[in-house]
């Protein structure tokens, strides 16, 4: 631990599992004092032998719950918006529950918990730090509302970094490739018995990604290190791109 996070107090959305998780290990590592949150309760209820300085249960789709559990925490310096879905099919498979489940869950709970932290953060500043995905810029086939969806989470970082840019706030995206996840893993096997080799073969790197990876570039996104860095996309994604 090198403490580049040392007495910053960050939220952590969708802890439970995958990216949140690895994020949320990470910065307490670093020093942050983190707030780990998930609807998945039994998820999040380890992480306490991480580090992790609290838990709790929110549900990132219903903004009174947000704008009270903000409320509560009060002032942070870090907020980490991982909570996602993938939803598989082009448009002629995407219902309107799709749609709206999609961005809803995948953009729409960012701009609650944004909007229910910023006020505070906006005293000393901080660092948002939303995870959006590969798909937002390049879209794999099958992907339709999960890539439009990400795309929107790319440019509502950019809005609200420029926003507010002259007032001590940063906000940065991540965009993934293929990350090693347990909703990765389950997305595999429901393609087949050969679904990992599937996502293993779009990764031009010859492997899938880790959550570690992305929480590393989290971890400088969070920190003072980044202090020059607001309002872009932060590609890490094994060669995805190219």
């Amino acid at each position: 631990m090198s403490n580049r996070l040392k007495g910053k107090r960050a939220v952590v959305t969708a802890a439970a599992a995958g990216i949140g998780r690895a994020c949320a290990i990470a910065f307490a590592r670093e020093g942050a004092t983190v707030i780990a949150t998930d609807i998945n309760e039994s998820g999040i209820a380890t992480l306490g032998k991480d580090g992790i300085a609290e838990t709790a249960r929110l549900d990132v789709r219903s903004t009174a719950e947000v704008n009270a559990f903000a409320k509560r925490v009060g002032k942070i310096d870090i907020l980490l918006n991982a909570a996602g879905f993938v939803h598989h099919g082009t448009i002629l498979e995407c219902s309107d529950e799709d749609f709206d489940f999609s961005f809803d869950l995948n953009v729409k709970s960012m701009h609650r918990t944004i909007k229910a932290f910023l006020p505070a953060m906006l005293a000393s500043g901080g660092s948002i730090v939303n995870i959006s995905s590969c798909a937002a810029l390049r879209p794999p086939a099958n992907r339709y509302v999960y890539s439009a969806s990400k795309a929107a989470v790319s440019l509502l970082t950019r809005a609200v970094a420029l926003d507010f840019i002259t007032q001590g706030i940063r906000c940065n995206s991540i965009c993934p490739g293929t990350v090693e996840t347990p909703s990765m893993l389950d997305r595999a096997a429901a393609a087949g018995p050969d679904g990992r080799e599937k996502f293993v073969a779009r990764q031009k790197m010859g492997r899938l990604g880790t959550a570690e990876e992305i929480a590393a570039m989290a971890v400088y996104l969070a920190s003072d290190e980044a202090a020059f860095t607001t309002g872009v996309d932060m590609v890490v994604d094994g060669g995805f791109m190219l």
